[in-house]
């Protein structure tokens, strides 16, 4: 009998390890991706030029930093030569940023074995990546990719990571609970604006850590098809999230309140790039993001110097959507859909009433009633602006401002003279640099010489020397106490004082306070201080829902 059992039980082990090694060598090859076939004879033969280390020419390409921090870059060629100089021009900063950015995902999710899980997961998600991304974009792609460093190889091959990369500010969305992705983008025409021209503002609050936005990179791309374009993102970046074509069709992207998706689709960042390279008119950037499925829902934010205004591209994996204006001289984009089509919709009523979109959309409207005609340097200031409704002190770094010290880069576009602004660190208080696209592609070697002239728009003293100073006391003073909680050790009382006076009225002041309070059984304080955070202006429901648990945990402690 024992051993009948026996032989059950060994054929039953059998099978599950048969069927565990057929698995993983289906999985094997289910996650392969294929690689486009690339002709690079020619680039192989030329090599890299070094002037110094902020200097590197490649053929006709470059870059360079400029001294101001900015990392500009010139491009030009078939998808594979601007590839393959995007790559050998900028391998070490495409090394610091992957850096930064697989340090920061550690950060976030410290346990090894489930960023193991999360690799898998996300490579049988995206094994039909190359499916929804054009032929040229995976040459290109591919081409950078050569440049990648291998020491990252236990996330992916160069080319895997690449592409899942692209995908990245769609990820964002599935973690908009850490705020990652909460962008603010307006624009105003005809009377509103001072000289009734076109005029665009965006803050890209895209956050994955404080050294992923270290190197911006400030591309200028001449492609063999499609318009010339400039994009700023980072190094290795293919796909675009802010840009403008040399006809004046500029594009942002805002994310929208998506369901966590299963499978991937185009990334949205290679759907805008598509558009800037493509399209002249709204209408046009209109048909082209029609034709791609996306997997998260999204926003485009699409300026155009033929239609002398702006339109928003509302898009889910089911639908696409072209919301106008229509009778209004402004526009106003945070994270919500707005059409009657989507406005409706459960998801999207869901994160009206449960996160900060709506009132920062509210705040942005406040700020354009301050006045009946609006220029670049208004512009600015809204974007610098750390405040809430009514400019009531919030605490440095809500999310219900338009400034929340987070911004990986702020913008201005004036698609009708082909310009465009961009920040200098650090965030939105830096100068704005402006760039003609008419003047740089007409002469790219320009940008060598620097000559910013006239209209650069000076940095915010008063903010560098006053809030952004009490910022980076508050971030300081947040990290110590953040560790002494890991840790279990304790800070002195001026610790503690200090940060609350830095930066009182922010809602988590006063909850890391009471963590701190509870991790040594100082029940009391710690309910005193998650009560004081109650009463302050907290952005999200979760970050409410969070305290209160804290506060309900303490007051069921006390009654055992």
């Amino acid at each position: 009998m024992f051993s009948r059992v026996l032989k059950i039980l060994l054929k039953l082990l059998l099978s599950i390890l048969g069927i565990a090694v057929l698995f993983s060598i289906y999985f094997h090859f289910a996650v392969q991706i294929e690689a486009p076939i690339l002709d690079l004879k020619q680039l192989k033969s030329s090599e890299r030029t070094k002037l110094n280390d902020s200097t590197f020419l490649f053929k006709q390409n470059f870059l360079r930093k400029n001294s101001y921090g900015i990392w500009e870059m010139y491009l030009q060629g078939s998808p594979e030569e601007i590839g393959y100089s995007q790559g050998i021009l900028s391998q070490e900063l495409m090394f610091i940023q992957e850096e930064a950015f697989v340090k920061q995902i550690k950060k976030m999710i410290p346990s090894e074995k489930y960023l193991k899980f999360l690799k898998y997961v996300t490579s049988f998600m995206n094994r039909n990546l190359p499916d929804y991304i054009p032929l040229e974009y995976q040459k290109e792609i591919k081409a950078v990719s050569l440049f990648a460093d291998d020491s990252f190889d236990f996330i992916g091959d160069n080319y895997e990571r690449q592409l899942n990369y692209h995908a990245a500010h769609d990820i964002g969305h599935a973690m908009q609970n850490l705020n990652l992705v909460a962008c603010t983008a307006f624009s105003v025409w005809d009377s509103l604006s001072v000289d009734s021209t076109l005029l665009i503002g965006r803050n890209f609050d895209f956050y994955v850590g404080d050294k992923f936005a270290e190197n911006k990179v400030l591309m200028f791309i001449s492609p063999d098809s499609g318009y010339n374009f400039v994009s700023l993102s980072w190094s290795g970046m293919s796909g675009v999230v802010s840009g403008m074509n040399n006809q004046g069709l500029s594009i942002t992207l805002n994310a929208a309140k998506s369901e966590i998706p299963f499978t991937a689709k185009t990334p949205v960042s290679i759907i805008a790039r598509e558009i800037v390279q493509y399209a002249s008119t709204i209408d046009e950037a209109y048909s082209i993001a029609k034709k791609r499925a996306c997997f998260v829902a999204e926003t485009f934010f699409i300026g155009s110097s033929e239609d002398g205004q702006t339109a928003i591209i509302e898009k889910t994996p089911d639908t696409t959507i072209l919301f106008r204006a229509g009778t209004k001289t402004e526009q106003i984009l945070t994270n919500h859909f707005q059409s009657p089509v989507l406005f409706n919709e459960k998801l999207n009523q869901e994160n009206l009433r449960e996160n900060a979109t709506g009132l920062r959309f509210e705040r942005v409207e406040e700020l354009l009633n301050t006045k009946t005609s609006f220029d670049l340097n208004d512009f600015v200031s809204f974007l610098r602006n750390p405040y809430g409704a009514e400019n009531k002190s919030i605490g440095l770094g809500n999310e219900l401002a338009l400034n929340q010290f987070i911004a990986h880069h702020s913008i201005l576009f004036k698609p009708e003279q082909k310009k465009l602004w961009i920040s200098t660190k650090p965030f939105q208080l830096g100068a704005y640099l402006p760039y003609s696209l008419e003047e740089i592609f007409k002469n790219p070697s320009m940008l060598m010489d620097e000559n910013f002239g006239q209209e650069v728009i000076a940095p915010d003293t008063l903010q560098l020397s006053t809030t952004y100073k009490s910022f980076l006391s508050y971030k300081k003073l947040r990290k110590k106490i953040e560790f002494a909680i890991e840790k279990n050790s304790t800070v002195n009382s001026e610790v503690l004082e200090s940060f609350t006076g830095v930066n009182p009225n922010f809602f988590y002041t006063w909850e890391l306070i009471g963590d701190y309070y509870v991790n040594f059984g100082q029940t009391d304080s710690a309910y005193q201080s998650y009560q004081k955070a109650l009463l302050l202006e907290i952005p999200n429901l979760y970050e409410r829902e969070r305290i209160e648990r804290k506060c309900t945990a303490i007051a069921v402690n006390e009654k055992k």
